[in-house]
């Protein structure tokens, strides 16, 4: 179906499921000996989802030799992006806290763990915003398990087309101290008009000092949606309600970089391929790359 101004999912269809599978990505990375992340609540979250075909791929129970789409290379190449892009956005946050950075601020944080399993310096504030549903499943799955947050963890259960800003103030941030924001995952689902909005409002709540990382797909400018339509076909097939080519919003748009330079933030772009290559694990081959082509990791501070 295609995406809306005023739709909603759960996190197990629509933009919800994406959630899910890069949760089940993070657990399979995590389980992976070169251990480059360390997600122990992905896998939990998950399996309370329960989408059948995610579980079973973290179970191993799954021959993608026999799913059209997903051959073994392509699924470890999927697994490993998500190692290299998870670590990313870690270190990341590590550094921005090392610096003195006290406030957190994840957008659209779906399955997120941030919050219970990095080492947050004492005093450390995480906000995390989604919508109510998302929130309340995530907050009583880690609840059921016995999961502490690591930092004070605030809740904003506001979808972000809403007025996030006024509710991300009335639950206690501090628009005069550095934050450290994150959008992971995040862009290509929001129309062209509807990212500049939401890199105005960041700016706008942000003191001197503060951080932000995000992530930039050029490739969104001419995204083949026929073929991500036939990929994801093969998860349908298996049960998951996901139609990658009617989610995402495509055509031109702000390039993420020079956007937010204009707008006083100095920050750097380092590709998918780069953080492969930094981290020792071999470049998938070309028939195996996403559809959406090379991403571009992007973080840096707010200057003045």
């Amino acid at each position: 179906m295609p995406r809306s101004h005023d739709d909603h999912w759960d996190l197990a269809s629509s933009v919800g499921v994406t959630a899910t599978m890069v949760a089940a990505g993070r657990a399979m990375a995590t389980k992976d000996p070169r251990g480059l992340i360390n997600d122990q609540f992905a896998e939990p979250l998950v399996r309370a989802v329960g989408v059948e075909l995610f579980t079973k791929m973290m179970d191993g129970e799954l021959d993608f030799d026999a799913i059209e789409n997903a051959s073994p290379v392509r699924m470890q190449a999927m697994i490993d992006g998500m190692a290299v892009r998870t670590k990313y956005f870690d270190d990341y946050f590590l550094g921005a806290t090392a610096a003195g950075v006290r406030q957190v601020v994840i957008l659209a944080s779906g399955l997120d763990s941030r919050a219970f399993r990095l080492p947050w310096p004492s005093g450390t504030v995480v906000y995390e915003i989604d919508q109510p549903q998302v929130i309340e499943f995530k907050t009583t799955t880690l609840a059921g398990i016995g999961a502490q947050p690591t930092a004070t963890r605030r809740t904003v259960a506001i979808d972000l087309r809403g007025d996030w800003p006024a509710a991300l103030r009335a639950a206690g941030l501090d628009t005069t101290a550095p934050t450290a924001w994150l959008a992971e995952g995040l862009l290509i689902y929001l129309p062209p008009e509807a990212q500049d909005r939401l890199f105005d409002n960041i700016t706008a709540l942000s003191a001197p000092g503060s951080t932000i990382a995000t992530e930039f797909v050029p490739g969104i400018i001419d995204f083949d949606v026929e073929r991500a339509r036939e990929m994801s076909g093969s998860f349908r097939d298996h049960g998951v309600d996901i139609d990658m080519g009617s989610l995402v919003y495509t055509g031109e748009r702000n390039h993420v970089v020079d956007y937010l330079r204009t707008s006083g933030w100095d920050v750097e772009g380092v590709t998918r391929t780069e953080l492969f290559q930094r981290n020792g694990i071999d470049v998938p081959p070309p028939e195996n790359d996403d559809p959406l082509g090379e991403i571009i990791f992007i973080s840096g501070g707010l200057t003045g």
